[in-house]
């Protein structure tokens, strides 16, 4: 393949990478808009949480064999507007069954393109015979950043569902427009589709992997999801500018996404892993620990460059245990990790609830320290490595 051709998917698919998110980093930030306008408890509003990841496990059973039976450009294309139709249905909800109903199509469209996305990811990295899921995954991390910022800054002037408009629009007509122009990286379409496998069949690898990615992504998903409520509740700040501690995440996690290429090159994916780690276990106790609120920053930044190459490490990890069952191991791998971003709102809600939000975000610390265990199945096999 030309290297020009190769350039231009890696060009266009970090910039899908950056787009896709940003109208997700929008909701993000304006959760606690909506917590208050619908007067919810952190119970009832985790109840509403759990419309995104139930959605998401049932759209991710049929994205793998989708995305391979019409393709991945094509399934991106299609997706792209749907979700950018579906990020304004939870500002419109008045009661809490149609925010649950409105997060579920919105999660439902999220997982068919993140799936198509880290797909196609995957082939231009071994392509390219290069390291770029964590670039990708950075843009990505700046995308959701964008959005929250965004949101944040603009939610007074134009009203929560006016800013939401503005990005999901805006995200999603220069998205197709990318998505229409990616190079075709691999075999596509109806005559790839291979049989479906038994649990029996899959390589323990992938099942490591897909733990790992699942208990590190809970507490990704517990930082978007209650940083900007746990900020509200610490300092007297009105709702929309709370969305700042999801900024200050993001940033941060956009930064350890953008370095990780090269420090996955200079010191191997599994140290990167384990030190990442660490520093997610470091920003917890930021937050849990009773710190002066400046130590709430420092807990979201290290949080933010700690959970960092957790996803693209996964990524990379099944993408190179074989191709003639890429789309499902991406797929599997994928249903993890977005079960565990998107149940850890919910659950780390139910435990606010109860017992406070610094109790809820200690929970999350036994999952962390198993990820450092876990994180010896994120060196790829030299098999898979070499072949390319």
């Amino acid at each position: 393949m030309e290297h020009r051709t190769i350039k231009t998917g890696v060009y266009l698919i970090m910039g899908l990478f950056c787009l896709q998110p940003m109208a997700l980093g929008a909701w993000l930030a304006l959760i606690p808009y909506t917590k208050e306008t619908l007067e919810l408890s952190k119970f009832d509003l985790s109840l509403a949480l759990l419309g995104m990841p139930l959605a998401v496990l049932v759209a991710l059973q049929f994205a793998g064999a989708l995305s391979t039976r019409i393709g991945i450009r094509r399934l991106v294309v299609m997706t792209f507007p749907l979700q950018g139709a579906a990020a304004i249905l939870p500002l419109l909800a008045d009661s809490q069954m149609m925010l649950f109903f409105a997060l579920a199509a919105f999660g439902a469209t999220h997982a068919f393109m993140e799936v198509g996305m880290n797909v196609y990811a995957g082939r231009v990295e071994k392509k390219a015979a290069a390291h770029i899921m964590n670039r990708c995954h950075g843009f990505w991390a700046l995308g959701l950043m964008t959005g929250s910022f965004v949101a944040t800054s603009g939610a007074g002037a134009l009203g929560a569902v006016g800013i939401m408009g503005v990005v999901a629009v805006c995200s999603t007509i220069v998205g197709v427009l990318a998505a229409r122009r990616l190079p075709q990286m691999g075999a596509e379409g109806a005559e790839h589709v291979v049989a479906r496998r038994r649990l029996s069949e899959m390589p323990p690898a992938l099942l490591a992997i897909g733990g790992f990615m699942l208990l590190i992504t809970l507490a990704e998903g517990a930082m978007s999801d209650w940083s900007a409520v746990y900020l509200s509740e610490r300092q007297s700040i009105d709702v929309t500018q709370a969305g700042i501690a999801v900024t200050t995440f993001a940033g941060f996690m956009a930064f350890g996404r953008f370095c990780g290429d090269w420090l996955k090159g200079r010191f191997g994916a599994l140290a990167l892993a384990r030190v990442s780690v660490l520093l997610a276990l470091a920003g917890l106790v930021c937050l849990i620990a009773p710190l002066p609120l400046m130590f709430a920053f420092v807990g979201f930044a290290l949080l933010g460059v700690g959970v960092a190459s957790g996803y693209p490490l996964g990524v990379s990890a099944v993408a190179a245990l074989g191709d003639s069952h890429e789309a499902s191991n991406v797929a599997i791998m994928s249903t993890c990790a977005l079960t565990g971003f998107l149940i850890g709102p919910p659950v780390i809600g139910f435990l606010a609830d109860a017992y406070g939000l610094r109790f809820g975000f200690a929970a999350l610390i036994p999952g962390l320290v198993a990820c450092l265990f876990l994180a010896k199945w994120l060196i790829p096999p030299e098999s898979a490595t070499s072949r390319d």
